[in-house]
């Protein structure tokens, strides 16, 4: 590859301190069903095969759309064919520079924050999945890990002095792979599912936490709410100042209904209803909200993204609902499903195997939001 690149690292970072403008350049189908963004990104498509033929009888620099300034990244699947269109473009005059890797290495990014109270979230621009590794007295806990990112948990957690006891997922995720399985073998931590994962057919073997037990992470308690709505057995977790709520909520939406069982989804939006007023917003409005996803328009506050309940419950107008209008609501006009989501599902839960060619179905967005909007 000849012209100069910039890490998926250093869009992210170059997206969130001043902006940053991207050409996509794969197919038409491919950027819509996926491409980088989020706060700061400004992105546009343009085929690769227009730039081929400008290069033959034309200028490829006309083709940069007008929404973009420069510097510009530009993208393809693997940065190969968008390592030529930026050396096209910067024999033109334009200041382009090709993101290493393409959108596969952009999908492999795992961003680390330090939060404070013993939690480290992890978060993966491409999905906006969120982790974390809860620490406390040399032992750790690390709750929804990506398959993808496990020797990344290993590693920071022996980079400080930490044990990895648990390996804890809060739901059967339909969005991307657990790392539960892959994470516990490398360390010996303890597989840890929510109980109500065996009626979804959990297929390998774990620790099941129901409702009002807990997990001691050093001197300190990991206590099970069960939480169902956007799937039955779904769990959120009290940190003391800290609730992850997991798919249940979000600094911006709610989780959707209708992936576990799309003929019950009325009925699992109304366990929703119920599992928010009596469980999640029955906590302190000072309690610190920490997420499973984000939305790519969610802004990270000063820390990462997190966010007070009371600053939640008045961000969401669906939560002032009654039971007849909230389930309304969370069940008209979804969103598409995420990409493979029965397959994954099948996968998270032991009836198929975890393997590279797995990994490649959970790419793209979550999609497990209701609507940011809403």
């Amino acid at each position: 590859m000849g012209s100069p690149s910039v890490t998926p690292r250093e869009l992210y970072d170059r997206a969130r301190s001043g902006g940053a403008s991207v050409l996509d350049i794969r197919d038409r189908d491919e950027f819509e069903a996926w491409h980088v963004d989020g706060p700061g990104v400004t992105a546009e498509h343009v085929p690769y095969m227009e730039f081929v033929s400008a290069g033959v009888a034309g200028d490829p620099a006309d083709l940069v759309p007008d929404a973009l300034a420069e510097p510009i990244v530009v993208v393809c699947a693997v940065g190969r064919s968008s390592d030529e269109v930026a050396g096209d473009l910067r024999e033109a005059g334009v200041d382009a520079v090709n993101l290493e890797g393409g959108m596969d290495a952009w999908g492999d990014l795992v961003v680390a924050r330090d939060l404070g109270n013993g939690v480290v979230q992890y978060e993966r621009p491409s999905s906006g999945c969120l982790s974390y590794l809860l620490a406390d007295g040399g032992e750790a806990a690390v709750i929804d890990p990506l398959a993808a990112a496990a020797n990344r948990y290993e590693a920071d957690a022996a980079e400080r002095g930490l044990s990895i006891e648990y390996a804890v997922d809060t739901h059967v995720h339909a969005d991307h792979l657990s790392g539960v399985r892959a994470l516990a073998d490398a360390t010996g931590a303890e597989r840890v599912l929510p109980a109500g994962a065996t009626d979804r057919g959990l297929a390998y073997d774990a620790t099941l936490a129901g409702d009002g037990d807990s997990l001691a992470v050093g001197g300190r308690e990991l206590a099970v709410e069960h939480a169902p709505g956007h799937t039955t057995e779904l769990v959120v977790l009290d940190w003391g100042d800290d609730l992850l709520t997991a798919d249940c909520l979000f600094l911006d939406s709610v989780g959707r209904p209708d992936l576990e069982d799309e003929d019950r989804a009325r009925a699992l939006a109304g366990r929703q209803h119920d599992t928010l007023r009596d469980v999640v917003l029955s906590h302190d409005d000072d309690t610190r909200v920490l997420p499973g996803h984000v939305d790519a328009s969610t802004e990270p506050g000063e820390v990462g993204f997190a966010a007070s309940l009371g600053d939640v419950r008045e961000r969401i107008d669906l939560l002032e609902l009654d039971r007849e209008a909230f389930v309304e609501r969370v069940t008209t006009d979804l969103p598409p499903r995420p990409a493979n989501f029965e397959t994954i599902v099948a996968t998270n839960l032991g009836e198929r195997e975890l393997d590279e060619a797995a990994l490649e179905l959970e790419r793209g967005p979550n999609n497990c939001a209701v609507s940011a909007a809403k």
